[in-house]
């Protein structure tokens, strides 16, 4: 988990995109070979996400579910833990109906949890079978020290725990006043809440594809990266594993 402000463009120390070596190709689009999920169908009563009526996909524009064989397959390969992969799979397909023009994919997603939380499991945790972490992660105190931005509490500590600074919080990293503007209902349990991987990977997604981004784009991906965490250097590592996921996948 980085020690910087989080999922919100507030960290501190990055410069201008630049360095000698040539960074990985972007991740492949949802629809692409190499971030391409394979599906078993969904009913609308297996995901009721926070949309208003008239924005809700119609039945058959429902998102289908990641397949239990793909998520075995891959999770296997790649390493990620099968109930993150989950997360990160389902948020794709959701913004693929959702917000098909935007096209994120599921390795941008992980590699964004891999250096959070190392995909829930920060703490010493893990996931649970509802997708929420065993052991809550939340982040150093947001008081300007450590190259961490100032920021006051928002949320009362309801998220984070202290009422006296904001903290990152969940396997994805938000800060309590990003996840209240941003913060979405992935699995249909009533609930946004930033400890549920499925929220999270959800949120994250729906936050990267903010202001029409193209996320095979290449000022569409950097752009939507630098957002969520304002470091040169954190955004060649996300895309560093995005790649090396891509490549054990398959």
């Amino acid at each position: 988990m980085t020690a910087l402000a989080l999922a919100g463009g507030l960290a501190v120390g990055a410069g201008v995109l630049g360095g000698s070596a040539a960074p990985p190709a972007l991740p492949p689009g949802a629809d692409d070979s190499g971030a391409r999920v394979e599906t078993v169908p969904a009913t609308s009563a297996d995901r009721v996400r926070d949309l208003a009526a008239d924005d809700r996909p119609s039945p058959e524009e429902e998102a289908a579910a990641p397949s239990p064989e793909w998520l075995d397959s891959t999770s296997a390969a790649t390493g990620v833990p099968r109930r993150a992969l989950e997360a990160y799979a389902t948020a794709q397909l959701l913004l693929m109906v959702d917000r098909p023009e935007c096209r994120v994919s599921w390795p941008t997603l992980a590699g964004i949890g891999e250096i959070e939380s190392h995909h829930g499991t920060y703490t010493g945790g893990e996931l649970g079978p509802d997708g929420r972490t065993t052991e809550d992660i939340i982040g150093i105190p947001l008081d300007g020290t450590n190259n961490t931005a100032a920021i006051r509490d928002t949320d009362g500590g309801d998220y984070d725990g202290d009422t006296e600074w904001d903290r990152a919080v969940g396997p994805m990293q938000f800060i309590p006043k990003t996840w209240t503007k941003w913060g979405a209902d992935a699995d249909g349990d009533g609930e946004a809440d930033p400890h549920d991987m499925d929220d999270a990977a959800y949120t994250a997604a729906r936050y990267l594809c903010a202001e029409g981004r193209d996320l095979t784009d290449d000022d569409g991906w950097w752009d939507a990266v630098l957002t969520y965490n304002e470091s040169e250097e954190y955004a060649n590592d996300v895309l560093d594993v995005a790649a090396r996921l891509v490549a054990d996948a398959g």
